[in-house]
């Protein structure tokens, strides 16, 4: 089994030390150097992104390392030996940058897919619900979404046969500033914005507008900027423009992992019912004219 008593009191466990850990780290940076100054600690959908926080720690990070593993086994078994013999041959520092780099270019790419194509966008949606970003609302994503996005940032590694262990502080270094450019920090980070990402770019995806068509590399902006979809206006004393989706959506933890499935539900309803309205339609237009 991937989950236990056991396995969730393990990552309840596990959730809380790392809360700890990243109030220590953020909360201080937020309060020192925050990019919007009205925003407080203590906001509306605080207890939201917590459960958000926890249900990762507690159950679906389980699920994604047992789906990975699988993947992992999967293409290990059917990728050609000469292709992995060619990768092993190559520095180790060489096969880490193909492969970060490779997968964020996935991921660039599945982020932009789940703007654009409806499926995918239901799932993706939950985490721009978020009005007010900080550190914690970096956790608000839908399991679905967070699957597909580690799958396509593994998949590289993966046929490559690069063993992502060697590199486990990287790979720390990235989560956390995965973190960071969702805080409400404003600090100047000049050309790093372009190799790492920053929070003034990432809250400007955030913008409620109708599925945002820039910003999509959250942690490789070069890749926006190489497809066109770099965006970063003058900056401004204090930002002011609104964050979330312009669609109505529920606002419980619940409700939020339940809703891309009760619209995929209405949607499959709605296609079908148009679809027996025309069968009948043509049905009656024979009759008629027999």
């Amino acid at each position: 089994m991937i989950l236990g008593v056991g396995g969730v009191f393990a990552g309840l466990v596990a959730g809380a030390f790392s809360l700890g850990v990243l109030t220590f780290m953020f909360v201080p940076l937020e309060r020192a150097f925050p990019a919007r100054r009205s925003q407080p600690i203590v906001r509306p959908g605080l207890l939201v992104d917590a459960l958000f926080f926890f249900g990762q720690y507690a159950i679906w990070n389980a699920i994604v390392f047992a789906a990975l593993s699988f993947l992992q086994e999967q293409v290990g078994a059917r990728v050609p030996g000469g292709l992995r013999a060619a990768v092993a041959e190559q520095p180790a520092w060489m096969q880490a940058i193909a492969a970060v780099a490779l997968g964020d270019l996935l991921v660039y790419w599945f982020h932009r897919a789940s703007h654009a194509w409806g499926l995918l966008w239901r799932f993706h949606a939950v985490h721009h619900t978020a009005e007010h970003l900080d550190w914690l609302a970096a956790h608000r994503e839908h399991p679905v979404d967070g699957l597909c996005t580690a799958l396509a940032a593994n998949l590289p590694a993966f046929v490559m046969g690069f063993e992502t262990s060697g590199v486990a502080a990287l790979i720390t270094f990235r989560a956390t500033w995965a973190i960071f450019v969702h805080s409400n920090v404003r600090l100047p980070l000049g050309p790093l914005r372009f190799l790492l990402g920053a929070p003034e770019l990432h809250r400007w995806h955030h913008a409620r507008v109708e599925r945002t068509r820039h910003n999509f590399a959250n942690l490789a902006p070069w890749l926006d900027v190489l497809f066109g979809t770099y965006h970063r206006p003058d900056p401004v004393q204090e930002e002011a423009y609104p964050l979330g989706v312009t669609e109505p959506t529920p606002s419980g933890y619940g409700s939020q992992l339940l809703h891309p499935f009760v619209s995929l539900g209405r949607a499959a309803g709605a296609l079908l019912a148009a679809r027996l309205a025309s069968r009948g339609g043509r049905s009656s237009d024979r009759r008629i004219g027999s």
